[in-house]
C-alpha cells in the first residue's frame, strides 16, 4: 500500500483506546513506585505502538512491553474457538538489566534492535489483516534480514511466559480479554527448524537447552551442536 492508501486503512478501523489506559493500570496495579519509561511513538503512518520499560528493584532483570497492539482486534480465521479469548495481544520481552537506552527510540541507537522486535512484531498481524498467538514465528523480513548490526536474530516466536502467572499476562475487563505473550527471538535456522517440525519440536529444543525467557543476544544457535557453535564463533 501507499501512504494514502495506509492511512485511509488504519483510518477506517475500530479503535480500543482504552487498552491503553487498562494497560497503564495494569502496570501500575503489579509494578507500583518501580521506575518505569515510556518509548512513546509520536508520528506514525499506521497506529502507535508505545514500549514500556520496567525496571523492578527486587528482580535480575528489566521487562518491555508493548502498548497498542491490542487497540486493533486481530483477524482470526473461523477454526479458531472461542475467539474472543484470542482477539487482543500486547507483546513482552525480559532483557538482562545491564542493558541501556537512549531517551528516545529512533531505531538507530544502540540497543534499539530489542525494542523493534516488539514494535515490528507488534504491528504484524494489522498490516496483513491476520493474527498471532502462541506458537506462531515471524521473520522481520522476507529476505531475512537481521533486526540490526548488534545481533544475528532475524525473527522470533511467541510463547506463553513461563516467569509470570496469568494474573499479570491476562487482562479481563468489560468482557474483552487481552493476552500479554512472550517474544522469544530466533536465529533462521531455529525458524526453519520450527517450519519443517512444528512448533513442539522447537519448544522441546528450548526446554531442551534450558533457555530462559531472559534475551540473551549470544545464545548459541539452538539447531547446532554447541562444540559446533563455539568453533563457528571463534
Amino acid at each position: 500500500m501507499d501512504i494514502e492508501e495506509t492511512l485511509q486503512y488504519f483510518q477506517d478501523k475500530e479503535y480500543f483506546d482504552e487498552h491503553s489506559e487498562w494497560l497503564a493500570e495494569h502496570v501500575e496495579k503489579h509494578f507500583p513506585n518501580e521506575e518505569v519509561k515510556v518509548f512513546h511513538e509520536i508520528m506514525s503512518l499506521d497506529f502507535r505502538l508505545h514500549v514500556y520499560l520496567i525496571k523492578p528493584k527486587s528482580l535480575n532483570y528489566n521487562i518491555l512491553l508493548t502498548s497498542g497492539m491490542s487497540t486493533l482486534e486481530m483477524n482470526l480465521p473461523e477454526i479458531v474457538e472461542e475467539k474472543d479469548n484470542y482477539k487482543f495481544a500486547e507483546l513482552m520481552m525480559l532483557i538482562p538489566k545491564d542493558v541501556e537506552f537512549n531517551e528516545v527510540y529512533t531505531g538507530e541507537n544502540k540497543n534499539d534492535f530489542i525494542i523493534k522486535m516488539l514494535k515490528v512484531t507488534g504491528k504484524f498481524p494489522h498490516h496483513y489483516d491476520t493474527w498471532l498467538g502462541i506458537g506462531h514465528t515471524i521473520r522481520y523480513t522476507e529476505d531475512l534480514d537481521t533486526y540490526g548490526d548488534e545481533t544475528n536474530f532475524i525473527g522470533g516466536v511467541i510463547l506463553p511466559s513461563v516467569t509470570f502467572e496469568e494474573d499479570f499476562t491476562e487482562i479481563n475487563r468489560n468482557g474483552r480479554k487481552i493476552n500479554i505473550y512472550s517474544f522469544f527471538p530466533l536465529y533462521e535456522n531455529e525458524i526453519n527448524y520450527k517450519i519443517e517440525n512444528g512448533y513442539n519440536a522447537l519448544l522441546d529444543l528450548i526446554i531442551k537447552n534450558n533457555c530462559k525467557e531472559i534475551l540473551d543476544n549470544n545464545r548459541k544457535d539452538l539447531t547446532i551442536k554447541k562444540s559446533l557453535w563455539n568453533k563457528l564463533k571463534k
